[in-house]
C-alpha cells in the first residue's frame, strides 16, 4: 500500500558559473532590483505618512515607467523589467503581511547586507532542452546539474541569487508529483534536545552534529583577520569577509544536509510524527544555551518536516509547548514537582526508571495521538501573534 500525493510546486535550485558578461548583467539587475524596491517602499511610505494614502502595486508599476523615462534613473532601462516588475510584487506581498500583522514594517534594502537575488517569469527566460537563458543574455547559464528537473517540468519562475561567499545558485520553480511513499502506520514522538538533537519515543537518539562548534576556531580566526580590516579597506576587507562568509556557508550547507536525511528518514518510516511546540524565539534569549540551540536549528528541522508531511500525506502533530513531557512518568501518568535540567535519569514512586528524553519522547507521542482522536489543534500556527494552540485548550491534565 503507498499513500497518494497531490501535485505541488517545488523548487530545484542549482549553482551555476556564469561568465564575466553574465556576471556584470546578474551584477547590474541585482542593484537595480534592490533601487527599485527601495524607491516604491519610500514612496509608499511617504504617501502615507502625508495623505493618509495607501498606494497599490499598479501605482508602483506607472511609477517605474516613469523612472525609467527620468534622466537620473534612465539606467533601469538597461535591465531586464521582468525582475523589477516581480519586486513590485514583492513588496506589495511584505506590506500585505504587515497589514495581516504576519510581519514588521517592510526594511529598506542595503547594498551590503541585503539578499542579492532576482526573480524571473516565463517571459524573462527561455528554458529548451535542458539549458537556460536569461533576458539580455545571448548564451545559456553553465548550470551544475546535481539532480535532474522532473520529466516533461517547465519552470513557471526562475530566481537567480549569488550568497555572501560569492557563490552563484538559480532556483526553479516546477510542478511536480512527489514519489509516493509506503503507506505505514507507525507514529512516533519526538523530544528535541542539545546533546541528542533528536529522541524518538522508540528510545532512538540522534547525535547532534554541532557542526558550528566544530568549526568554531575557523569562524574565530576568519573574524579576527576581518575585524583588523579597517572600513574602507576595499579589496583586503572584501575579501576577509567571504572567508567568513565561506565559513557560514560550510556550517550551513552541512547541518542541511544531515536535517534534510533525518526528516525524510522519519518522514519515511512514520505515517505520525508527533513534536513539541517550541517557541525558539524566547529560548534563544538565554545567552548560556544560545549558541547551541541555534547550532541545533529545531526551526529549520520544523519547517523541512512541515512541507514533507505535506508532500507525501503524512500527519503532523504539535503539541502544547506548556506540556509538561519530561515531568510525567510515561508508565503510570505521576507528575514529578521539580525536573532540572542537570536530572537526566530519574526513577518514578512506581518503581520505574527513566531517561529523562526517551520519557519525553513517549509522552509527547501519548499526547498527541490524544490530541488527535479528541480533534483538537493540529499543527498550531507558529505565526499567529499572541494565539494559543487548541491543543492547550483541549489538553487534559493526567494526575498521579
Amino acid at each position: 500500500m503507498s499513500v497518494t500525493v497531490n501535485q505541488v510546486k517545488r523548487a530545484f535550485k542549482y549553482r551555476f558559473r556564469p561568465t564575466d558578461a553574465q556576471a556584470a548583467e546578474l551584477s547590474r539587475t541585482f542593484g537595480c532590483v534592490r533601487k527599485v524596491y527601495n524607491l516604491a517602499l519610500a514612496a509608499r511610505s511617504e504617501a502615507w505618512m502625508l495623505r493618509q494614502e495607501r498606494v497599490n502595486y499598479n501605482a508602483t508599476s506607472a511609477m517605474l515607467t516613469s523612472w525609467k523615462k527620468s534622466e537620473e534613473l534612465a539606467f533601469l532601462s538597461e535591465v531586464s523589467s521582468v525582475p523589477l516588475q516581480q519586486t513590485l510584487r514583492h513588496l506589495q506581498g511584505a506590506f500585505g503581511n504587515f497589514w495581516q500583522k504576519r510581519a514588521k514594517y517592510p526594511a529598506f534594502k542595503s547594498k551590503k547586507k541585503s539578499r542579492r537575488s532576482a526573480e524571473y517569469t516565463t517571459s524573462g527566460f527561455r528554458y529548451r532542452d535542458g539549458r537556460l537563458t536569461l533576458a539580455k543574455m545571448s548564451e545559456p547559464l553553465d548550470i551544475v546539474w546535481s539532480r535532474p528537473l522532473p520529466e516533461g517540468a517547465s519552470p513557471s519562475t526562475v530566481t537567480v541569487s549569488q550568497d555572501a561567499a560569492g557563490r552563484w545558485f538559480v532556483s526553479m520553480l516546477c510542478d511536480d508529483i512527489p514519489a509516493p511513499m509506503p503507506g505505514t502506520t507507525n507514529a512516533v514522538g519526538i523530544d528535541a534536545g542539545i546533546t541528542s538533537l533528536v529522541t524518538l519515543s522508540t528510545g532512538e537518539k540522534v547525535t547532534n552534529p554541532t557542526f558550528e562548534r566544530k568549526d568554531r576556531a575557523r569562524l574565530a580566526k576568519a573574524q579576527r583577520v576581518l575585524a583588523k580590516k579597517a572600513r574602507g579597506d576595499g579589496a583586503n576587507r572584501a575579501k576577509a569577509r567571504r572567508k567568513v562568509a565561506k565559513v557560514h556557508a560550510r556550517i550551513t550547507d552541512r547541518r542541511c544536509d544531515h536535517l534534510h536525511k533525518l526528516t525524510t528518514r522519519l518522514v519515511r518510516e512514520n505515517q505520525t510524527i508527533v513534536i513539541e511546540d517550541l517557541t525558539v524565539r524566547n529560548m534563544v534569549k538565554n545567552h548560556f544555551l544560545a549558541r547551541a540551540i541555534s547550532d541545533a536549528a529545531w526551526t529549520t528541522m520544523r519547517g523541512m518536516l512541515e512541507y514533507k508531511c505535506a508532500w507525501y500525506g503524512r500527519d503532523l502533530v504539535a503539541i502544547d509547548r506548556w506540556f509538561p513531557s519530561s515531568k510525567l512518568c510515561s508508565a503510570c501518568g505521576a507528575l514529578q514537582r521539580k525536573m532540572p535540567l542537570h536530572v537526566r535519569t530519574w526513577t518514578c514512586a512506581c518503581g520505574v526508571t527513566h531517561d529523562r528524553d526517551v520519557n519525553a519522547a513517549k509522552n509527547v507521542l501519548a499526547e498527541g495521538l490524544s490530541v488527535t482522536v479528541c480533534g483538537a489543534g493540529v499543527r498550531p500556527q507558529r505565526s499567529s501573534p499572541g494565539g494559543q494552540s487548541a491543543t492547550k485548550q483541549k489538553t487534559p491534565r493526567r494526575e498521579p
